[in-house]
């Protein structure tokens, strides 16, 4: 295949995309004025240098709203042109709120304040209503709530609080209660569990109005089986307070999940949606929920091992299909949300066809409606004359993205970032980003500018990443290869991959480095623990260290359960290859707040460590969670700078 161009048109800098197995590249926009400045560290951490964006709000198919800088939201009509204020700054000011939400009939603003943060999606926030036609605020909405969702039709809404569920009929009407179990870290009605939220839902949101608000489907979460992960919050008091969340490692206990569904005329009536018996009596999980009309409602119940994923149909007729995967687990990370077809019975889906390539089929038989050696990411619209899809058709580009109207590649991408005035007869030091996990993606045509950016031009370091097995949009069989064997083929090709990169004569083997986060720096461990002389240092933020440390949903998906896959979990440990981390420099860096990727793993590697007699370096944030925000964010990317600087320095 031939090469592929994307210009980068700010500080001079060169983006290439082509194949690992073709090492000629076309250098595109190279431009020697002295006029042009270079992107500093300084440039990151502020606004000199990025893309402008817009936040718009459709409330019909012509019109959406639009917040400006000043606070007002105004109302534009893409058809007329027109444009309108809707709500004016000085409601906001009124009750300090950040963000709204408009009900359906367009007569309510729900204004949000207090926004504090809990885990990745979710947080709690005060909710007030104004009253868009009176022009006042109703205060009958309790402070931090845990989430809140207006009908589709009308102005009805539901909110959490304190893991129960409330309905106001309207929203001039008094709330009803319409749960009374709710509890923390026991049993949670509306809104996920951390595991439910991090690895099913990928959201805050655990109750779906139905296409009219006539019925409200809720789950509800059962942990009181659930281990606990404890870890200290040592705040500024005498003495650290202790976090507990129910966190299901691999092999143990996971939550019960149930699905309830309630009439708003007479909430407090609830009627269960029962898992199918031959499918439910083992541990699984409810993966989706979508309802066709206020009628029928289809669920997804994925197995625990997420390789059998049942689509169920309610309403009263019993229908039902199922699918199985051949040689993995079910989606890329969940199964696809079903769009149902005007017959309100058969429907599309994203699924992978017979030759492992995810696209759309239409489900009475699982009919395939595209195909080919590409893949469909997921539907973005079906009417009734027409299905939309994203995909990456387009030039057989794995991580290029295009939106369309409705040969398995042996070669693997890479993408690098070049310094400005490159020249191919040089040597540079060379650092490989790397995330790696399954069904993941960095080599893309996106538009950034970051640490890498920082490092290329100012540093003059090549810096590249690549999608190797493991990664996902390039069909089954790729995405598949580490199945039940993490730790093994997404590793060894980036090894593979830097010594392509070796080949291409402008990289100067003394100086190449490598880094990652979370799942990236696990692959960074396992990489320098290798033992293959090529990295001279590198950097492991958050990084897992043993998969029976990490969740049960993410983990068990692709390494099955510890009993099921001994040696798999054995072997992929980050311990195990302490000793060869003799001959390389690593900065090991982890907040001992997190909640995803517990402090405890890198607790772990640095004991391994010490036991190996191995000299590294290691940096803790103390109360930081896994994005370590705030002003972590500034230190953890200076500190990661010096070190290497100093990598790169000493092999000069």
């Amino acid at each position: 295949m031939g090469c592929g161009k994307v210009f980068l048109g700010v500080v001079g800098l060169i983006v290439v995309i082509t194949l690992i197995s073709v090492p000629v590249a076309i250098y595109l926009n190279r431009d020697h004025s002295a006029s042009k400045r270079l992107f500093t560290f300084a440039d990151y951490f502020n606004d000199t240098i990025r893309y402008k964006k817009y936040g718009v709000y459709w409330i019909s198919d012509s019109e959406y709203l639009h917040k400006a800088k000043d606070g007002n939201v105004f109302l534009h009509n893409v058809e007329t042109r027109e444009l309108s204020l809707f709500l004016s700054n000085t409601t906001f000011s009124q009750v300090d709120a950040t963000d709204y939400i408009v009900s359906a009939d367009r007569k309510f603003v729900s204004l949000e304040s207090n926004y504090t943060k809990k885990w990745r999606h979710s947080y709690t926030a005060s909710f007030v209503l104004f009253n868009l036609e009176a022009s006042f605020v109703t205060q009958d909405i309790p402070q931090a709530v845990q989430y809140l969702a207006f009908a589709p039709t009308g102005n009805m809404l539901a909110y959490v609080w304190r893991y129960n569920i409330y309905l106001k009929q309207s929203a001039a009407t008094a709330p009803i209660q319409v749960t009374q179990n709710g509890e923390e870290n026991r049993i949670l009605n509306g809104v996920p569990d951390w595991a439910y939220e991090e690895e099913v839902f990928a959201s805050s949101e655990a109750m779906w109005w139905s296409t009219t608000g006539k019925f409200l489907a809720y789950l509800e979460l059962n942990d009181t089986s659930v281990h606990t992960i404890d870890y200290p919050w040592f705040g500024s008091g005498q003495y650290p307070e202790t976090i507990a969340i129910p966190y299901p490692k691999a092999g143990s206990t996971i939550p019960k999940a149930k699905l309830f569904v309630i009439d708003s005329a007479n909430p407090l009536k609830r009627v269960e949606v029962v898992v199918p018996t031959f499918f439910g009596s083992g541990d699984h999980y409810l993966s989706s929920v979508t309802w066709v009309t206020d009628e029928r409602v289809a669920v997804q119940w994925l197995k625990r091992r997420q390789n059998h994923v049942l689509l169920q149909i309610y309403d009263f007729d019993g229908s039902n299909w199922t699918q199985m995967s051949k040689t993995g687990w079910i989606g890329q990370y969940n199964p696809a949300r079903p769009f149902f077809a005007e017959d309100k019975i058969s429907f599309y889906r994203v699924m992978s066809d017979s030759k492992g390539y995810k696209h759309i089929h239409y489900i009475t038989n699982a009919m395939p409606i595209t195909s080919g050696t590409w893949e469909v990411m997921y539907i973005s619209k079906l009417t009734s004359s027409a299905i939309y899809f994203i995909s990456n058709e387009h030039m057989g580009r794995p991580g290029q993205r295009n939106l369309y109207k409705a040969s398995f590649p042996t070669d693997l991408w890479y993408q690098m970032m070049l310094p400005p005035n490159f020249d191919k007869s040089k040597k540079y030091p060379l650092l490989i980003y790397v995330y790696g996990g399954p069904a993941s993606q960095t080599t893309d045509f996106s538009f950034r500018l970051g640490w890498s950016t920082y490092l290329a031009s100012t540093e003059g370091v090549i810096v590249a990443n690549f999608d190797g097995r493991g990664s996902g949009y390039q069909g089954d069989e790729v995405m598949h290869a580490i199945y039940q064997r993490l730790g093994t083929y997404e590793v060894e090709d980036q090894i593979s991959a830097v010594r392509k990169f070796i080949d291409m004569g402008f990289i100067d083997t003394e100086r190449i480095a490598i880094w990652g986060w979370s799942y990236g720096g696990y692959v960074t461990s396992m990489a320098l623990g290798a033992g293959t002389g090529l990295f001279k240092c590198g950097i492991a933020v958050a990084p897992v260290a043993k998969w029976d440390y990490y969740d049960a949903v993410y983990t068990e998906r692709y390494m099955s359960r510890p009993d099921e896959n001994v040696d798999g979990y054995k072997n992929s440990t980050v311990m195990s290859r302490a000793k060869n981390f003799q001959s390389v420099e690593y900065l090991l860096i982890h907040g001992t707040a997190d909640d995803n990727v517990h402090f405890q793993q890198a607790a772990q590697i640095s004991k391994a460590l010490v036991d190996e007699k191995v000299d590294f370096e290691a940096m803790w944030y103390t109360d930081k969670d896994h994005t370590l925000a705030g002003s972590a964010r500034y230190h953890v990317y200076n500190h990661m700078t010096h070190f290497l600087q100093k990598c790169f320095a000493k092999t000069k």
